[in-house]
């Protein structure tokens, strides 16, 4: 059959969007690998807007029970299937997957996400979630009065210890290049706190603690020194990978849209995603260069990666998807 909107994902935004496709009666099909995203490791999350707190799990079982209550025979939900390849067709595009599954819809909305670009360092892969995070602005709470270390010189590294200075005595910035990469202004701001201090060329090859972080010992790359640091959070911010493999000989090639700005977008043109592989999305509409295709979440070039933004912009999405295919009747 032929569905009106295929939503690839099952995270905050294409939770949203499935919940919201339901409700506007928009025969779709939900095709996730899992529900929840990112969240789903996280022991306790704090800024879900309207809840105080919950254990990533239990997001994941709210967000799944949430689709089912709005389903029946308007949403089909397809767990456990991830998608392998994203084609456009004549009467609009076909999703194959990893269950040797196909779906052909007029529209799709593309929410697979990016997974958090991990730390290679001896305990880091123990330690993960105990003492680790990879979001500051989810955790940094959590980490009241204990001293605290960022991996990653760029905008995130700065903004996550501009964070962590709300509660940590001490933060300290390591940044494996010879220089920060984060804008001057950023830099500037977060160096005046006397409790901040940054180091460039500092290689993080430890971080250790019977069962939550205890320490971290880096290398500093010129000279060979090694430095360990008692600290209890690590916070790390060294990039994420957008999930978007499977769609990049759809989009590389597509012509430049009508909403494509350069201001907005720096840089010539070279397709439909950036040069980190994120869908580039028209952020009025969440509109993707090809017409009849939407994207919203970690996945799109969207500044902040945040659960409440990604649902936030899936609802923007349907609203626009919903006026699309009205016309298309």
């Amino acid at each position: 059959m032929t569905y009106d909107l295929i939503i690839i994902g099952g995270g905050p935004a294409g939770t949203a969007a499935g919940v919201y496709a339901a409700r506007k009666r928009i025969k779709t099909v939900l095709i996730a690998k899992e529900f929840g995203g990112q969240s789903l490791v996280s022991q306790d999350i704090q800024n879900f807007i309207g809840i105080v707190s919950l254990p990533g799990l239990e997001l994941q079982e709210r967000f799944k029970k949430h689709l089912e209550a709005y389903a029946e025979d308007i949403l089909d939900i397809k767990e456990w299937e991830l998608a392998k390849s994203l084609k456009k067709s004549n009467d609009g595009f076909k999703v194959a997957t990893d269950k040797e599954n196909t779906y052909q819809a007029k529209a799709v909305l593309v929410a697979a996400g990016s997974s958090r670009r991990k730390l290679k360092a001896i305990g880091a892969d123990r330690l993960d979630n105990k003492g680790i995070s990879y979001c500051a602005s989810c955790d940094a709470p959590m980490f009241k009065g204990k001293d605290t270390v960022v991996i990653g010189g760029g905008n995130s590294g700065f903004e996550a210890a501009q964070q962590l200075l709300a509660y940590s005595p001490s933060v300290t910035l390591l940044e494996f290049g010879s220089e920060f990469k984060a804008d001057a202004l950023t830099l500037e701001q977060v160096s005046r706190d006397p409790k901040f201090k940054a180091i460039t060329g500092a290689e993080t090859i430890e971080i250790y603690g019977k069962v939550f972080v205890e320490g971290l010992k880096y290398k500093d790359r010129a000279s060979g020194k090694i430095t360990d640091l008692a600290v209890g959070g690590v916070f790390v911010e060294i990039g994420s990978i957008p999930d978007s493999n499977f769609l990049k000989d759809l989009l590389e090639s597509v012509q430049k849209p009508t909403w494509w700005v350069a201001e907005q977008t720096p840089k010539e043109w070279k397709g439909g995603l950036d040069k980190w592989g994120q869908i580039l999305v028209d952020h009025k509409t969440q509109r993707a260069a090809i017409e009849g295709m939407w994207a919203a979440g970690d996945i799109t070039d969207v500044l902040y990666k945040q659960n409440n933004i990604s649902m936030g912009d899936a609802v923007k999405a349907l609203e626009d998807i919903y006026l699309w295919l009205q016309k298309k009747k």
